[in-house]
């Protein structure tokens, strides 16, 4: 059914509220966990998207220092996130494939990653300089927001900011699809998430529709992100292949992960192309005619 006027999801009490969720999960001990870690990474990039889609009319200083603070927040987190994720990854593939693992006993690197590690009951030095900045970013980019204008912004300047987002998502798609390597895969899986973080603001256009496409949007992230966490294990792993250099059982073990990566693919690129396939158009993605907004 066509409405004769939508009114958009407000930008401004979203991207606060991004923020001080993330401030007070980071309150809950001084040591965060895995799902803190995630959760509050997962914030910054909808913080970010949010913010990218506001860029028309806020102040550029503004936003180049308000977006780099956002990211620095993920940049710094990430690092106490992959070795966990990793971690997680082998424990999977040892299970699945004990034989391999069994010759693989020497590895060191292998060997490092899969030790057992202690929960420590206080933040190491590097986590908690971490968690101070995080904490100081994070308070003065909330209270910038606090005085940007955001409700100005005209609802068809948001509408053609959310284009040029699908377009630069539909341009990587193609990149990544001609030239399936894992630094085309990972952006298109960044730009996706954007798109997927942006589209949260449109819902009022076709709740429906728009919710099942977050739902497809989701999943084909969660497929390329396991295909990310296989490469980066991969390359963690320092792995090259060369006739003969390699053990057997590493070899076989990394043939192993292409597979699971080639699965991953498989179930990405179908509802990719239905999404962003060339001369897709957004109005078309999202199911509705535009009228007054």
């Amino acid at each position: 059914m066509e409405l004769d006027y939508v009114k958009l999801k407000e930008i401004k009490p979203a991207l606060a509220g991004y923020i001080r969720e993330s401030q007070t999960l980071l309150k809950l001990s001084s040591c965060p966990g895995e799902k803190v870690v995630h959760d509050v990474r997962v914030l910054m990039k909808k913080s970010r998207a949010a913010l990218k889609l506001s860029g028309p009319r806020t102040d550029m200083d503004s936003f180049e220092r308000d977006n780099k603070s956002l990211r620095e927040v993920g940049r710094i987190m990430r690092f106490w996130r992959e070795s966990a994720v990793q971690r997680k990854i082998l424990k999977e593939l040892r299970k699945e494939y004990p034989a391999i693992f069994n010759g693989l006993h020497d590895h060191e690197k292998l060997a490092a990653l899969l030790e057992k590690t202690v929960p420590a009951t206080e933040p190491v030095e590097e986590i908690k300089t971490g968690l101070e900045l995080i904490m100081e970013l994070l308070y003065k980019t909330g209270y910038r927001i606090r005085f940007q204008s955001m409700n100005t912004i005209e609802p068809q300047q948001l509408i053609k900011k959310f284009e040029l987002t699908y377009k630069s998502v539909a341009d990587i798609f193609l990149i990544a699809r001609n030239n399936p390597k894992p630094e085309n895969l990972h952006e298109f899986r960044k730009k996706t998430k954007t798109f997927l973080y942006q589209l949260y603001f449109f819902r009022p256009l076709n709740t429906s529709v728009i919710k099942a496409l977050e739902k497809k949007l989701e999943n084909l992230a969660q497929n390329l992100g396991k295909y990310n966490d296989l490469a980066q294990l991969v390359k963690t792993l320092d792995y090259k292949y060369t006739d003969g250099a390699n053990l057997p059982a590493l070899d076989e073990l990394v043939v192993k992960i292409r597979e699971k990566q080639d699965n991953y693919l498989a179930k990405a690129w179908p509802v990719s192309y239905k999404i962003f396939c060339p001369g897709q158009k957004l109005v078309n993605v999202l199911g509705f005619k535009l009228l007054v907004i």
